[in-house]
Formats: C-alpha cells, structure tokens, sequence
C-alpha cells in the first residue's frame, strides 16, 4: 500500500510530467471546444480548494457535487480532495426526493451545481441553508442566485499547502443508484482509489497517448475508475460529450482508444447499423475479400471507433448475438463485472480469452468464490470501507472475514472465469415450484430491434412472461407504419427464445406496453436498470389478465 500514490500523489506526478500536454476537451456549445492542459487543472484546482478553506469547514467534510461530465467536474473533485474533504457525487437525473434523501443523510453544506437537465426538479430537494456553487456550464437559475466557477477561479489564490491525506481517510461517499430502495453511501478511501488506479494500468495497458470519451455518469463508480482515476493515473486525453443529440458526433471527435460502454449503447450502436444495412447483405459483403477490409472500417467509423484498441461492456450481460456481431467486424468487446462496493474491480475477459456469456477471470489482487445459495462473493483490493453510517448494513454486506456479498448468484468454470446468472432477490419461483432467473431471459429479448427493455415477470404464474418496453424511435415508426410486421417478427423472437430455454423457463407471451419506462418516472435507475419491485407493482393488476394469454400482446 505505501508503495502505492494515492490520487493526489499520481496527480501531482501526473502534472510534473505532462505539464501543457491536452488532458481535458470540454464542449461549449456551438461547435466550441476548450482544452485543458494539466497546470490548468492543477492551477484551478488548487484555487477551489483555496475557497472551500476559505468556508472554515471542520474537516474531512463531505462536499457534494451534482452535474453531468465536465472538465469541472474532475477539477472540483480534485479540489475537494486538496482542501481535505471527501466528494459525495449525486447523479445528475435525481428526484427532487433523491437529492434530499442523500443531502440529508450525508449531511453536505455545500453543493457544486453543474451542467443539468433537471435543475427545476432537483433543486426543490436541497435543504434551506446548503452554499451553492455553480459551475460554468449549470443552469442560468443556478447561475444567477449563487456563486459561479469563474469568479471563484479568478478570485482565489492557489492553495499553497493541498491536503496529502492518509491511504485509510475517506476520499468520496458514492451513494448506490437504489434499485430497491433508499441508496447507500458506498465509502472508499484513497488507498482503495490507490490500489485500483495503479492496477488497472496495467491491466490494460494504458497509455499516455490513449483516448477516451466520458459520457457515462462520472457519479457511477465505473466511469470514476474508468475515466477520472485512469486519467490521473495515466495522464491520456479525455473528451467530454456535449449531450445526448451531439453523441455520435462526440464520438467521432474523440475518436477514443479506449471505450467503455453499457448495453444498452453497444445494442444501439448494432441496431443502427442494422437499420442501415440488413444483417444478410452484411453477410454478403463480409464474404467478398476485396470488400471485406473496407466494408468493416468504414462501420467502425460510422460509430467513431475505428481507432479504438479496448472495448468494455459492463453494468449488466451483455447479448451474445451483439458479441458475435462485432466479432465479425473483428471488433472485440470484453465483458467486465464490478460493483459499487468494489470500486467496479473485479472481473475482466481477456483478449483472445473470450467464452460469450461469462465475465472473464479475476482482476489482480480479486479472489471470487460461490457462496450459499450461488451468491457470489468477492474480496477485493476495491472493497470498500462500509456503507456510511450504516454498521449494521456493512455487517452484512461482508462474510468469513472481508468477502463481499455481492447480491449475485453465479457459477465459476474449470478455468475460473464467472458467469453471472442472476440476482439472488430477483430469482422467482413459478407456479409450478420451478426457480426463474429473469436476467439471462431479458438478455435475450433486449438485442432486437426497436426494444429499449425487457422485464420478464412470473411469481406464481404457470409460464414465465416478457413485458416489453419499445424505443422512442420505434414507437414512432410503427404509428407510421403500423404494428402487423413488427408484431409478426415479435413472435418469431419469441418463438426462437423459447427454443434456447428450458421448459419451465418458457415464455407464455411477450407484452408490448405503451408507458416509457424512464428515470423521470421512477422506473428505471440513474444508471437505467430497471426498478424491478416498481415495474411489478405498476402492473399487478394486468400480469394476471395477460398471462393467460399467448403469442404478442399489446399492452
């Protein structure tokens, strides 16, 4: 551990050595672009922390900051950690209830408000009293009413003696996304932050001539890894997405060596291209030599990764038809599996060493193994240091001296790569006294054109059944078109996904429902997993009615 550079140690490294080397692209807006090379980083960090002294807080105060990726975002984490407090990040499509819940439980005084959609919502849940600070890009309500970013930049000297706090302090509070309830301040201190940001370099083979896109949430643990520790650590090149509608240009921008993405973007990276050229003429194509070679550069481009080196997919399994369909574009996506808990270190699929449908081996320093019940568990250099003020919920999140209990059940092959098959509280029982995992069933459904999500329920229900959430898009296109196509290719799916299930796996019918599933609605997470226990109790008036049907349905 001594060995190790805590953050702001390979920060300060990572400043003496790249010094006016690009680190940070931040789009601005009309096409305007602002590089950040690494004193600038360091100048403005050190100013924010020179102002949050300047608030005379006791120490080891937790700061909370809300908004989307930005430049800003890492500058003021930084900057929090140099003046000796710990981060608490809230994603940025919270509830007005969301952002009370974890304000109040952490019991921030200050708040960084960044680039927002959903200000007008949020802020009704920050607590009378809290000190407001808003970043270049927040919002012009945030903007008017509290202190902005610049004035703070060109208004405070550079702290002259930063923090160098301890590998057992705390360094940041992630609060989980809250599947099933009220989230929990996941605490990881800056030893946990040191281990896993000099690890996985290697792992990876990072490079300081790397780049990255960061557009996942910077307040989910994977993209802080991926993205913020990765880039102290390394000192590549990071891109910041402008927004959702500017996202394939982003890409492109960036260009990025590097790319981590979810399901959800890998299957619309493939539905797209679908979309544009049928899956037989790909075929066709990818036969003939001559075009072989160009056929597949040319869709790499089209996605902006054809200079990518190292692709991830992780936050749930993702379809092996969407695997097998970038293998032919001799593009390689390795599945990887973590948790907030563990700092994401856990899993990763070598390259070469790839069996679809498994996670891949331990990350050095993991140990893994299968628990009561298939649970799987976990010890980790990641792990963390407990959930904040919770004692009794850290007691139980660990067995047998230090093994995480991660909530997953799994099983592990000859070799030792895991394949997750489910979550232990989602398992159901049918009917007929027969154990469903729904996940494994929901990835099959989810790579299909036009379905945004799938949610297979069926406690008590003679068959399993499919609930099916379309896209936008989709949804869009079949007003225009009408449903009797689609709904025809609906039940050749179902027809195909049966075949590859067990007999008490086996849908009954898969169900089309109108609502949009969505974070807005308490639906989905900010990290877009489905609230299953929410899902359930919107539709427990209808799942009867339609379980005893068969084929299509349309909710």
């Amino acid at each position: 551990m001594s060995a190790m550079k805590t953050p702001l140690q390979a920060f300060a490294d990572t400043v003496q050595k790249r010094g006016k080397a690009v680190a940070m692209i931040q789009p601005l807006g009309g096409g305007r672009l602002r590089e950040y090379n690494w004193l600038d980083i360091q100048d403005e960090a050190l100013r924010v922390a020179s102002y949050l002294r300047g608030l005379n807080l006791p120490e080891k105060t937790n700061i909370a900051l809300m908004s989307k990726n930005c430049a800003e975002w890492i500058i003021a984490d930084i900057g929090i950690w140099m003046a000796g407090h710990i981060s608490v990040p809230l994603y940025p499509t919270l509830t007005s209830t969301s952002v009370r819940q974890i304000l109040e439980h952490s019991g921030a005084p200050v708040l960084f408000v960044g680039k927002l959609d959903v200000w007008d919502e949020a802020q009704a849940g920050v607590p009378d009293g809290i000190h407001c600070v808003a970043f270049s890009l927040a919002p012009d309500d945030a903007r008017s009413r509290f202190p902005v970013w610049e004035d703070i930049i060109s208004q405070s000297q550079p702290l002259s003696d930063p923090a160098d706090p301890a590998a057992e302090s705390v360094a940041t509070i992630i609060y989980t996304s809250g599947t099933t309830g009220m989230p929990k301040g996941v605490m990881h201190g800056f030893g946990n932050f040191a281990l896993v940001g000099t690890k996985l370099v290697d792992v990876y083979n990072l490079q300081s001539s790397d780049r990255m896109i960061s557009y996942l949430p910077l307040s989910h643990i994977a993209e802080r890894a991926a993205v913020e520790l990765a880039l102290i650590y390394v000192g590549h090149e990071i891109h910041f997405a402008e927004s959702l509608d500017t996202f394939a240009d982003d890409i492109k921008r960036a260009r990025p060596t590097l790319f981590f993405a979810v399901p959800r973007i890998w299957t619309k990276f493939y539905q797209k291209v679908g979309d544009a050229m049928p899956a037989a003429k790909l075929r066709r194509l990818l036969r003939i030599p001559i075009l072989n070679r160009v056929v597949k550069k040319k869709i790499l481009s089209a996605m902006g990764l054809a200079d990518c080196r190292i692709a991830l997919s992780g936050a749930a399994a993702l379809s092996p038809e969407v695997i097998e369909w970038f293998k032919r574009l001799d593009f390689e996506i390795l599945e990887v599996y973590g948790m907030t808990e563990n700092m994401a270190w856990s899993h990763t699929t070598r390259s070469g060493d790839q069996r679809v449908g498994w996670v891949g081996l331990p990350n050095d320093g993991v140990e893994c193994r299968i628990g009561d019940g298939g649970e799987i568990l976990v010890r980790s250099p990641g792990n963390m240091l407990g959930y904040y003020k919770e004692q009794a919920q850290t007691d139980e999140a660990f067995v047998d001296g230090g093994w995480l209990r991660t909530g997953d059940v799994g099983e592990l092959d000859s070799q030792g790569r895991l394949r997750i098959t489910g979550r232990v509280k989602e398992i159901f029982k049918t009917e007929k006294g027969k154990y469903v995992a729904p996940a494994p069933i929901e990835n099959r459904l989810v790579s299909f054109p036009g379905v945004e999500q799938a949610c297979v329920m069926g406690p008590g229900l003679p068959q399993p059944i499919a609930l099916l959430n379309l896209s936008a898009e989709e949804s869009a296109r079949l007003e225009k078109v009408g449903r009797e196509a689609y709904s025809e290719s609906l039940g050749e799916l179902l027809t195909r996904v049966n075949k590859e299930l067990d007999a008490h796996e086996r849908l009954q019918c898969l169900v089309v429902v109108p609502e949009i599933w969505s974070v807005e609605n308490g639906m989905l997470t900010p990290t877009l997993k489905m609230k299953r226990n929410e899902l359930e109790k919107l539709y427990a008036d209808r799942v009867p009615e339609w379980a005893r049907g068969r084929g299509v349905i349309w909710g």
